[in-house]
């Protein structure tokens, strides 16, 4: 699937396609240069899934618990202050994946071999003023 994109106006939208394409998946990879607005869409895809609480980057915390109006935990993980898997397995993130609730990861490359083979790939990239998103 691409979808292409020009404003914040849009990504509500956008994250709604992607909530529908990926039900069936709990672990999610967003991909895409610094800036490309991973952190962004994840907003949106909380927003439209009932997030309640205040998303924000995990970048410090690694990862971040959000709770749907449902009830159900989200989990966002930013990996890109990982320096190694090993790293990762200490903050508890192979628990978090195993889980079956919805894991959301951005800098996914860090953790390549903790993934599991099914989980879907969101790569965003920037381009003559829109974003490009493709998933696997």
């Amino acid at each position: 699937m691409t979808i292409r994109f020009r404003s914040l106006a849009e990504l509500d939208a956008v994250a709604g396609q992607l909530i529908d394409a990926g039900s069936a998946r709990s672990v999610w990879l967003f991909n895409g240069p610094m800036g490309a607005g991973k952190t962004t869409l994840i907003k949106a895809v909380c927003r439209q899934l009932g997030v309640v609480n205040t998303v924000q980057s995990p970048t410090f915390s690694i990862v971040n618990e959000y709770v749907t109006g449902k009830g159900e935990p989200i989990y966002h993980f930013d990996c890109y202050r990982l320096r190694d898997e090993e790293e990762a397995l200490d903050s508890g993130l192979e628990e978090y994946i195993d889980s079956g609730e919805r894991c959301l990861i951005e800098w996914p490359e860090r953790i390549a071999g903790l993934l599991p083979p099914d989980a879907w790939t969101i790569h965003l990239a920037v381009a003559e003023g829109e974003r490009i998103l493709e998933t696997n």
